[in-house]
Formats: C-alpha cells, sequence, structure tokens
C-alpha cells in the first residue's frame, strides 16, 4: 500500500465542476500535505460522509487540521496509522455562458391579451459558493462532475423562476423585449433563496430574445401597419379591394369582361380611385367656360363668382343674358 504525501487536483478541463481524489487504493498518513489551489475547495469524505471543508491553501494533515474526520472515524489514535478517506475537489470559479431555453411555450397572463405563450433564452452564470452544501445537494457518488451533469437541473430551475418573474412584473408581453434587463434582474432575485440551499449563486442571468405566437405576431404587425397609415386606412382598404379583383379578374376572363364593363360605366371609380371629371363654369363677364375651382376669368380677368352688370348702365344682368334689359345695349 503506497503512502500518499501530497494530494492535489492540478485541473482536468474549464468545465469540471468536482473531481473526486480517491485513496481507496493508497492511504493518507499523518504529516501529508494538501494543496488547494486559488478557485478550488477541498472536502473530505469517508463513508458517505462529509466532513472538513478546507479553502485555497497548503495544509499539514494531522489531528488538529481535520478535526471533524478525526470524530467521524473514532480513530483511538487519530493519525498515528495510514487511512484510507476519498478527498472531493470542488471548482469555486464563475462558470459563464451557460445555455438556457424554454423547452415549451411560458404561459404568460397579460391584461390586454390574456394567457400568452411566451418562448426565451439566453445565457447565465453560476459558481459554487459552500462546497459542503453543494456535494450534499448533488454530486452523489460521481467520480467527476462537469458543467453539463448539473445544468439540465438547473435550467428547469432557471424556468420556474422565469415563468414568476415574467408573471409578477407586470410588464406587457409587446413590451418585454425592452425590458430584458429588468427581467433577468427579477429571475435572479426569485431564486436566489433556491439556489442558495444548493450552495449554488446564480451570479448572472441574461435574456437574449423574447417571442411572442406567431398568430399574436401577425396581429401585432397588422395593428402596426394601420397605425403608420393613420388617415389612409380607408384608401388602404380601397387598394386592397382592388388587388382583390384584380386577381380574380387574372384567374377569370369573364370576371375580368365584368370589371372593364364596369370602368366604363363608371361603376368601379370609388374603388380604383378614379377622379372624377371637374365640371366648368361660365365668366359673369365675357361668357367664356372656365374650370370652377378658378376665381378670376383668364380672358377678361372678371371674378367668378361677382354679380354681372351692364357696363353702361349698371344694372344687374343674367349670366346668360346677350343685351342689357335697362339700356339695351348689347353684352357680346
Amino acid at each position: 500500500m503506497a503512502l500518499l504525501q501530497i494530494i492535489e487536483w492540478t485541473g482536468s478541463g474549464d468545465d469540471t465542476v468536482v473531481y473526486r481524489y480517491s485513496a481507496r487504493q493508497n492511504a493518507i498518513e499523518r504529516g501529508s500535505r494538501l494543496v488547494v489551489r486559488e478557485g478550488q475547495a477541498a472536502v473530505f469524505c469517508d463513508k458517505g460522509k462529509l466532513a472538513d471543508v478546507f479553502g485555497p491553501g497548503t495544509y499539514t494533515l494531522d489531528a488538529r487540521t481535520v478535526p471533524v474526520l478525526t470524530r467521524l472515524m473514532a480513530w483511538r489514535f487519530a493519525f498515528e496509522t495510514p487511512y484510507k478517506s476519498d478527498v472531493y475537489f470542488v471548482s469555486t470559479r464563475m462558470f459563464t455562458g451557460l445555455k438556457w431555453g424554454t423547452a415549451s411555450p411560458v404561459i404568460i397572463r397579460d391584461k390586454d391579451f390574456g394567457a400568452v405563450r411566451v418562448r426565451a433564452y439566453g445565457t447565465y452564470a453560476v459558481r459554487v459558493t459552500d462546497p459542503y452544501r453543494f456535494l450534499t445537494a448533488l454530486t452523489g457518488a460521481n467520480n467527476s462532475m462537469k458543467t453539463s451533469d448539473i445544468t439540465d437541473y438547473i435550467r428547469s430551475i432557471l424556468v420556474m423562476g422565469l415563468a414568476d418573474a415574467m408573471g409578477e412584473s407586470g410588464i406587457p408581453v409587446i413590451d418585454m423585449s425592452a425590458n430584458l434587463m429588468e427581467l433577468g434582474g427579477a429571475v435572479r432575485t426569485n431564486l436566489e433563496g433556491i439556489m442558495s440551499e444548493m450552495g449554488v449563486e446564480l451570479a448572472a442571468f441574461v435574456f437574449e430574445s423574447v417571442s411572442l405566437p406567431k398568430e399574436l405576431e401577425k396581429v401585432l404587425d397588422e395593428n402596426a401597419r394601420l397605425n403608420m397609415l393613420g388617415k389612409n386606412a380607408d384608401t388602404y382598404r380601397k387598394l386592397a379591394e382592388a388587388d382583390a379583383i384584380r386577381e380574380a379578374a387574372g384567374r377569370d376572363s369573364a370576371m375580368g369582361g365584368a370589371i372593364g364593363a364596369m370602368m366604363g360605366l363608371g361603376l368601379g371609380k370609388d374603388i380604383f380611385g378614379e377622379s372624377k371629371t371637374e365640371k366648368a363654369v361660365t365668366c359673369p363677364e365675357c361668357g367664356k367656360e372656365v374650370a370652377a375651382k378658378s376665381k378670376f376669368c383668364p380672358e377678361c380677368g372678371a371674378a367668378i363668382n361677382g354679380k354681372r352688370r351692364c357696363p353702361a348702365c349698371g344694372e344687374e344682368l343674367e349670366s346668360n343674358a346677350k343685351f342689357c334689359p335697362e339700356c339695351g345695349k348689347k353684352l357680346r
């Protein structure tokens, strides 16, 4: 049986959370050194029972440095003879960039749209703050544990906190994309107690996207388009009707002929936006026809809406009179 002199974990990968240093084929003698690096903690375990926890540093193993283990094993001569035990090394560094997402939609009750199914995904970061609790809650008898071994469990807890945070925030579903930082902070607050019981800290929780049902997105897009049209909503309706009629005409030649007849009779003016022909009016002075919107006659300069009078005696005249009924002057 070999006697171990130095017990340490040099690290076996960036994603390893727990590494078990097994001494079952060897033995630890009194005076052996335990080396715990920065970002690590070491926990002794004997016959399934966790004992002392060591933070970063170098330790000489004896009854003074491992009191709990000594009591658990109830040795008559503590550390006088070699003994066997397991040492768990736990990484206490920050594990970042871990992915989370909603495998199935989360139902949120919205004051405007009622029950809405929402999907979301993003990243989070965790670190072990209490190695003893963490080992008790999650590791079991594994020789090592990577982040992938615990992310499924943590992810389920995150989704639970996500649903609660979204429901309690009071933020309308259409505004959630603009409040992702606030939602992330709410999730961390909701899960603080649960994560602490596992000896883990949720150091960061980031939303990358929140997606709504396609049906709701379609309604929101249509509503936004109508809002942009504003006063032209009626024009939009007429154009949509015209497009529908043209599409039908393209499929049916008889329909196309009917539309042509309608246009010839002036029945389709409102749908296709055809402008009406402007009426002409007669100048009260010279009798020339001018556009109805004209204010003065382009021929004689007379006011179109003014009263017509005889240039000789000033008598008020009918608009179509050729002679003055008072003095007999020829007008045209």
